[in-house]
């Protein structure tokens, strides 16, 4: 890993970008107003082609942690998801002090690229196989007034080379196209 991840601190988004493309990995940034669910992100959606995400940080009842990108539109069953994870017994959701302390970020804007933040490798990371499908992809950089979209290929290389190798599932989608 890189010297810029040597720090305790959590990264900023411009750090995170320099990180990218220090690695060589292409993003395109796209600044906006706040969001905070994806009802609210879908004003975006004219000026943010690729896919867009969803994003849960979870834990299982022994403590394992899960950060969870779904494609926005996928329906997550919490009272089974621990079943496609293999993870122990149902999932709840991570307080706001476990999100910062863990992934450096707080409600709003989860996202995969705070793994980054998890030097520790106490995070599985899990995507949805709906939203690895070759289309870019849409995450905030560590808040949510930002948006950045990023090849599959290099999403993956970005995930791997944080140590956050992800599991990838598949998370029901509905027929009908409506959020899940």
């Amino acid at each position: 890993m890189s010297q810029t991840l040597a720090t305790t601190a959590p990264l900023t988004p411009d750090e995170l970008c320099a990180y990218l493309t220090a690695q060589g990995l292409a993003f395109e940034r796209v600044d906006h107003e706040a969001v905070f669910t994806v009802a609210e992100s879908q004003s975006l959606r004219g000026t943010l082609p690729g896919l867009h995400s969803k994003n849960l940080f979870v834990k299982d009842k022994k403590g394992r942690l899960f950060l969870v990108s779904a494609r926005e539109n996928a329906r997550i069953d919490l009272k089974r998801l621990h079943e496609t994870l293999g993870a122990s017994g149902r999932l709840s959701f991570c307080s706001a002090e476990a999100l910062m302390e863990k992934l450096g970020v707080t409600p709003g804007s989860v996202t995969a690229f705070a793994v980054i933040n998890d030097r520790e490798g106490a995070v599985t990371m899990v995507l949805d196989a709906n939203l690895v499908t070759g289309e870019d992809m849409n995450f905030h950089p560590l808040i949510n007034t930002a948006t950045l979209r990023i090849s599959r290929d290099d999403m993956l290389a970005f995930l791997r080379g944080t140590g956050h190798e992800p599991l990838i599932v598949d998370l029901p989608v509905p027929d009908d196209g409506q959020n899940g």
